[in-house]
């Protein structure tokens, strides 16, 4: 069997997409390998009729190339069987540093974020890598004792061919990204193989009721220990945390899967509860903007969901509900109009037909032109009717930003922006 450190080396690889994966990955590799670029939109050290004509030995994919749809979609087909990704030249180098790896449709950032700081604040060499932190290939200084806690997304892992996790969890699945899987299940297959690819010394977490997940473990014999986390797990500890964060079901769901890494790794349970009391919540991850007696503002640009914004919008009381934005293929609001007699979503944006058509029988509704109407016409609302409940303007769009923003962080930049051309103190 080949030395896992000898499988990218002195190899030719093409390296296909130049964002902060791409970048990270040729400096790695270029000192023992081959390396050439391609990217659809910049110029590179190879064209694409080069390319036809070359034998490459891998195909590095960064996670935004979308094989179905690139320039070299043929090609790409012809020679599926070489394709790898960051995280699998990572693994080659580092397979005997712990690795702890999320994924599922909501929560990633927020659970790897915790747990990198109670790893931190334990004295642990510990590294935030993935789609949040550093590339996974720009780490320096990595010693035997170098523990990596991963957020990993579907399509990192659909491309990898080695990559293998210690510790994985798999927090929850609903409909996402189905404009790139495909379907449901191509969806599900993808966050799946973060389990299905470990030995019977690794762990493997989630909710073994979960309904998407079921087919797939009826099918798969694990080889890893599954630990299971359910709603009823940790409930104790739960009740100990006093920060007003993690009072979401989301962010208990996130604590649950916190709590059971923590309790494999033998992490001491007094500190890391004080680190979870400390979490301030990362940007536009339901952060809570603006705090009163009568009001809250929450700004939760990152979801680009449904899913993402009913595990908010469950634990609230009285809300001015923002949504808009491009909607995710084949994604459905999973709530009844019982549960949304205290909603009323202010749709905006040019999918406005869209939003209307998924709530109108679900929830009270008006719709806007843009963000900026939509927030005027909730501040007047609530200034002229003078409500006395308390309420919860909330910034959730159940959609992705691309139709105005050029990601979440810009649009989560524009809101607070926004906000504050209304005196709310007043």
């Amino acid at each position: 069997m080949i030395e896992k450190k000898k499988i990218f080396f002195k190899k030719k690889i093409l390296i296909y997409g130049l964002g902060k994966t791409g970048v990270s990955s040729y400096i790695f590799l270029k000192k023992n390998n081959e390396v050439l670029l391609f990217d659809d939109n910049k110029k590179t050290s190879i064209n694409k009729k080069n390319i036809f004509r070359s034998h490459f030995d891998y195909i590095l994919i960064s996670p935004g190339i979308n094989i179905k749809k690139c320039l070299l979609k043929n090609y790409i087909k012809k020679n599926s069987k070489k394709i790898i990704t960051d995280f699998d030249v990572f693994y080659s180098y580092y397979y005997n540093n712990i690795n702890i790896s999320i994924t599922g449709t909501n929560g990633k950032s927020t659970t790897a974020k915790i747990l990198f700081n109670v790893l931190k604040d334990q004295k642990k060499d510990v590294r935030l890598v993935g789609n949040i932190g550093n590339a996974i290939l720009s780490e320096k200084k990595i010693s035997k004792k170098t523990i990596f806690v991963i957020e990993v997304s579907s399509y990192q892992i659909e491309y990898s061919k080695y990559f293998k996790a210690n510790y994985a969890a798999i927090l929850n699945i609903s409909p996402d990204h189905l404009e790139r899987h495909g379907n449901l299940s191509n969806y599900v297959r993808a966050k799946f193989k973060l389990v299905k690819n470990q030995t019977d010394k690794d762990y493997a977490f989630f909710d073994i009721k979960n309904k998407y997940l079921k087919k797939f473990l009826n099918k798969n014999k694990l080889n890893s220990k599954i630990i299971n986390v359910c709603k009823k797990s940790y409930l104790k500890e739960i009740y100990k945390i006093k920060n007003p964060y993690f009072y979401t079901n989301g962010n208990k769901e996130n604590l649950r899967f916190i709590f059971s890494i923590a309790n494999k790794l033998k992490l001491k349970k007094k500190y890391l509860i004080k680190t979870i009391n400390r979490f301030k919540g990362l940007n536009f991850r339901q952060q809570i903007i603006y705090n009163s007696k009568k009001l809250t503002v929450i700004n939760d640009s990152k979801a680009t969901s449904f899913s993402s914004s009913i595990n908010i919008l469950k634990s609230l009381g009285k809300v001015y509900w923002l949504v808009g934005g491009t909607p995710k293929l084949g994604d459905k609001f999973f709530m009844t109009k019982k549960q949304c007699l205290n909603f009323k979503a202010f749709i905006y944006g040019k999918n406005k037909n869209y939003f209307v058509k998924k709530l109108k029988n679900k929830l009270r509704y008006e719709h806007f032109k843009n963000l900026q109407l939509a927030l005027k016409e909730i501040i007047f609302e609530i200034k002229s009717k003078k409500i006395n409940l308390h309420s919860t303007i909330l910034f959730s769009p159940s959609a992705a930003s691309f139709d105005t923003y050029k990601n979440f962080e810009e649009r989560g930049k524009k809101f607070n922006e926004l906000l504050k051309n209304f005196n709310l103190k007043k």
